[in-house]
């Protein structure tokens, strides 16, 4: 089933004002603004990213609150497992594994259903639904022994045959994921079922109940980590063609927590399922409100557990005379990126300098430090600080305004009276852009004269016409790793076949480059090829890049125990437990 939402009237808001009274004007808007949930997911996944800090673990820079486990918990008393964890969040765009595109859903799904491998809270790759999986010598043969306490929701075993199942039904066209290919792509016979001309794809074999092979078309080093994503996530066939449309209402998973109620607009309720195959669940129900409202007021008023602390807030909580202090938890940034994308097929995008002028004109450190008060980190290439890859002396398109000017004066569209109207459009339903949008569209005006119209979409239209190319420009967005592979930003992102190349980017110097980084055996020169990749890529502009992610301030109530600030989306509900 594809996401469907009716679509708003779009709303346009020019910005003809000066920069310098912006920004006094977004000063002042952000010391009297409300905080929001930065443990929320932010929307960051358009389908759907940090040094290290005291606290972090193995390296991979995630904090922890509280270093106990679920078995201290058991040693406490019943209390441990029978606690309400109580949180804001939205209404997500599906509830369906295999539609699963950005991460207001993916935060609920990857508790509800799961696959044949995960990442735990380390970020290690572990086995999930499978016990065991052995590489064949060749690295194109993937053989997965599947648990035999592998159950779903109802308690009806998981076999590989449901394996199968989900997969082809992943890849099938009517299926109209906006994922499968970029997610299970290298499997063979996953294009001929994209293509239609068959529903069975050929390098997928049931050995036996308990045993599949996977085949896959070249030895590709993160190809196991692509099966964590929910594309490749086990649904009961069953549950899903005796449902219809409306199967998620009452999905049957695998997860540690089965959807037991769902109203729009109101609540989401998760419970505990009691046979699941990794061990106990530490929580028996989760409660999200969706209603919306003041996080750090619901969090101060015990309505919930979890907020994020806003600009408003963040000197008082740091405060250690504060009544809130003590819940303060200071994360590492996670693996993200902000941006405003380019459609590199539309005018007036369609040339390079046009874009190379617009990226010249934006002063980042001024609305990082002057608007932003330094919460994030000014982005001039891709991949995010900490993340494999990530090279710290990339120069990237710096603010100049000079330079701006020159490069606007050489492309096709230096005449404003030809240039084409130029629309940049974000997720929304009418209320106030995001602050550094509002500030950057006047530097474009202010420096080079360039005027440019905001319009908002609703999330889940915006998403549907994001994935068909239909924006001039778009922002409000960013995309957050699914793993921890240069790949899953560079060539998931920029290459010209990518499903997820949402402003047509092409050069086919970056695709050979990406092509050959594929199927590279040595770490280092894979890094190096990624490298070439991304300082071409900067080069080109087909973006804007915003943002990468600074520390993150969150407010946690004692009493929840085992919860993990993690970079990326994991699975990592089943340890948390509530001790009063």
């Amino acid at each position: 089933m594809r996401i469907r939402s009716n679509k708003n009237h779009s709303s346009r808001i020019k910005l003809p004002l000066l920069v310098g009274l912006v920004v006094v004007f977004l000063i002042a808007a952000v010391g009297c603004g409300g905080s929001a949930d930065l443990e929320q997911p932010a929307d960051l996944k358009p389908v759907k990213e940090s040094p290290m800090a005291t606290g972090g673990t193995s390296g991979t820079g995630i904090t922890k609150t509280e270093p106990l486990t679920l078995a201290d918990a058991s040693a406490i008393g019943n209390e441990g497992q029978d606690g309400v964890f109580n949180r804001l969040w939205s209404d997500p765009p599906t509830l369906d594994p295999h539609l699963t595109s950005d991460t207001t859903s993916s935060g609920l799904v990857v508790e509800i259903f799961g696959g044949l491998v995960s990442f735990d809270t380390d970020l290690n790759l572990v086995p999930d639904l499978a016990e065991s999986f052995e590489i064949s010598s060749d690295s194109l043969t993937y053989t997965f022994v599947i648990r035999d306490t592998a159950v779903f929701h109802n308690g009806k075993p998981v076999t590989a045959a449901d394996i199968k199942w989900s997969l082809e039904r992943a890849a099938n066209p009517d299926t109209a994921s906006p994922v499968a290919e970029t997610y299970l792509g290298d499997i063979i016979g996953v294009e001929e079922v994209l293509d239609g001309m068959t529903d069975q794809i050929s390098g997928v074999t049931v050995v036996d109940d308990r045993t599949i092979q996977i085949k896959i078309d070249s030895p590709k080093a993160y190809f196991l980590q692509k099966l964590t994503y929910p594309t490749a996530y086990v649904l009961d066939r069953e549950n899903v063609e005796s449902g219809g449309r409306n199967w998620t209402d009452e999905p049957n998973g695998t997860g540690p927590f089965k959807l037991v109620e769902y109203k729009i607009g109101e609540r989401l309720i998760l419970e505990r399922h009691d046979a699941y195959h990794l061990g106990d669940v530490g929580l028996k129900k989760i409660q999200m409100n969706l209603a919306g409202g003041s996080s750090m007021a619901m969090y101060e008023n015990d309505e919930i557990d979890i907020t994020g602390v806003g600009l408003f807030d963040l000197e008082r909580i740091k405060d250690p005379s504060d009544p809130l202090h003590s819940d303060l938890v200071v994360a590492n940034p996670s693996f993200s990126i902000s941006y405003i994308g380019f459609n590199a097929q539309q005018p007036p995008f369609d040339d390079p300098k046009f874009r190379q002028a617009l990226n010249h004109a934006v002063d980042k450190e001024l609305i990082a430090r002057e608007v932003l008060a330094d919460l994030v980190v000014p982005a001039y290439g891709i991949l995010p600080p900490g993340f494999p890859g990530h090279n710290e002396n990339l120069e990237g398109l710096r603010y100049d305004p000079v330079l701006a000017k020159k490069l606007l004066s050489e492309s096709a569209y230096a005449d404003p009276s030809s240039r084409p109207r130029i629309i940049v459009t974000i997720p929304g339903s009418g209320g106030t852009p995001n602050l550094d949008l509002e500030v950057i569209i006047n530097m474009w005006l202010d420096v080079l004269g360039v005027e440019v119209e905001i319009q908002q979409v609703e999330w889940a239209t915006y998403l549907r016409d994001l994935d068909r190319q239909k924006f001039q420009a778009f922002g409000g967005l960013g995309w957050e790793a699914d793993y921890p592979d240069p790949q899953d930003f560079l060539d998931i992102l920029f290459h010209t076949e990518s499903e997820n190349n949402n402003g047509a980017y092409s050069n086919t110097d970056v695709d050979s480059i990406l092509e050959e980084a594929r199927v590279e055996v040595d770490v280092v020169k894979r890094m190096e090829l990624y490298g070439q990749a991304e300082e071409s890529i900067v080069a080109d502009a087909p973006w804007l890049p915003l943002w990468f992610a600074g520390e993150r301030h969150l407010l946690i109530k004692p009493y929840v125990k085992g919860y993990v600030v993690t970079p990326m989306i994991v699975p990592k509900m089943r340890h948390v437990y509530i001790q009063d």
